[in-house]
């Protein structure tokens, strides 16, 4: 069983990774943010510049193509992708909304919602028990924490968090 839930820590690591490794390998292309610029009613960005179509096409074809080599269904890849970056655009909706810049740092609030949506979303399926995905959402958040800042350090990521 530890197994699945690690095979299901790296269908999360790769969802939210795609994005970053995309935005190298695209450059500027397809950078259209999702929200199209657009701003909520209290005068902030819905989402935020950092949040594109492109990104969300990595991750989705990523987690889809891990999930393979993994021998996970490809629909399950495409769950975990799909709602984890539903997660991450809840918490930058959130973010923009208590004032934080886009790619600013909010503990918990950018780990747990990309990590949480894609546990709940195979939980039933994959018979995953309530320890199991917190130690899971655990594990992402302290493979966040640890590697973002020597990410940033190689040129990987824009932000050290």
């Amino acid at each position: 069983m530890m197994m699945l839930y690690l095979q299901v820590l790296l269908l999360i690591i790769t969802a939210n990774g795609a994005p970053i490794v995309a935005r190298l390998i695209m450059k500027g292309r397809w950078s259209t943010p999702l929200d199209g610029g657009m701003t909520f009613m209290d005068g902030h960005p819905v989402l935020g510049k950092s949040k594109t179509y492109r990104g969300v096409a990595f991750s989705l074809v990523g987690t889809v193509l891990v999930a393979e080599v993994l021998d996970i269904p490809w629909e399950m890849g495409l769950m975990v992708g799909g709602l984890a970056m539903t997660g991450d655009c809840l918490s930058s909706f959130i973010k923009r909304r208590l004032g934080y810049d886009s790619g600013a740092m909010a503990l918990g609030l950018d780990q747990i919602p990309e990590s949480l949506f894609p546990l709940l979303g195979v939980w039933g399926s994959l018979s995953l028990s309530a320890t199991g995905i917190m130690a899971t959402m655990g594990a992402f958040m302290a493979f966040d924490l640890i590697f973002s800042p020597f990410l940033h350090k190689l040129g990987i990521r824009e932000q050290p968090y």
